[in-house]
């Protein structure tokens, strides 16, 4: 087979594990830069220009958009669909999940379980106060639409401290969202890899001492653990509910069960890996193959 993965970096350490299990497993590999490709839109004929030459020949591709050009990314990764290409993530899925309001009105619907969780378009100064209340009041998290790796991400002690925050996001014309703070998780969360409707590891990740995120990017630590059957059975229903069939699921520990945080589309490998002991590159790439033998491949839907 031939595999693309879609990556504006070659470097990357899940670009280049993902690209050796390719080759392990006998196929070939390559890196395609979405943002360099050119899309032909034609009745009947859709297809993909990369350096000059047709793309052509391509068994599967696996999508790995970064949030800064998210739009683009999945426009190519659409038109490989409209080519009937199979892919480990749609253009839907991805857009579903970059959108945290989004994705978390997805999730609801499911019946998967959510911190509290409360939006509106730049209100005004009394109803932020109503904003704090509705999550149960302070300490707050307020999060950013578009943020990622913890960035955008804010902790909010006091009812003054929030609304001075949600008050300078707006005045920066960004969209926040306002969601309760859970004091049981201890700055920890849990990361879920899911691969074809099947979790094949996990870790706890641990936040820095005084720090709320647990983010790896932020300085937080990561072990391997085994997820209860609650948590297990969340993290499926989340990746499900956003149609990925790839799938980083972050949750938190509550005192009424898992609560799902966000789910990743592009989920990193590295400190997964290195905590897990665990190849999810090849295990990615054994997926495709088994829903390519089965010819279970991806029907167009854009």
């Amino acid at each position: 087979m031939r595999i693309a993965i879609l990556s504006t970096n070659p470097n990357l350490y899940s670009t280049q594990k993902l690209l050796d299990a390719i080759t392990r497993r006998g196929h070939e590999g390559l890196v395609i830069n979405h943002l360099h490709c050119q899309v032909m839109i034609e009745g009947g004929s859709p297809s993909i220009r990369y350096e000059g030459q047709e793309l052509a020949s391509i068994d599967a591709v696996i999508p790995r958009i970064g949030v800064s050009v998210t739009d683009y990314g999945c426009t190519v990764v659409r038109q490989f669909e409209m080519m009937n290409v199979f892919t480990t993530a749609k253009s839907q899925a991805i857009t579903r999940s970059r959108n945290k309001l989004r994705s978390l009105q997805v999730l609801s619907k499911a019946g998967v379980g959510l911190p509290k969780t409360v939006f509106a378009n730049h209100p005004k100064n009394g109803d932020i106060s109503q904003l704090i209340k509705l999550v149960g009041g302070p300490p707050v998290v307020i999060k950013l639409l578009e943020g990622t790796q913890g960035i955008g991400v804010v902790l909010a002690e006091t009812a003054k401290a929030a609304k001075s925050t949600i008050e300078a996001f707006y005045g920066l014309k960004k969209n926040v969202l306002v969601q309760e703070f859970v004091a049981e998780a201890k700055g920890s969360d849990l990361r879920a890899f899911v691969i074809g409707g099947k979790v094949v590891g996990a870790i706890k990740r641990q936040g820095l001492e005084g720090e709320f995120r647990s983010n790896i990017h932020r300085g937080g630590n990561a072990v391997e653990i085994k997820l209860s059957q609650a948590e297990e059975e969340t993290a499926i229903a989340a990746a499900r509910a956003l149609g990925l069939k790839v799938a980083g699921v972050d949750m938190i520990p509550s005192d009424r069960g898992p609560l799902v945080l966000e789910v990743n589309s592009s989920p990193g490998l590295e400190g997964f890996e290195t905590a897990t002991g665990l190849d999810v590159a090849e295990k990615i790439i054994g997926y495709i193959e088994e829903k390519i033998k089965t010819d279970e491949g991806d029907t167009v839907g854009v």
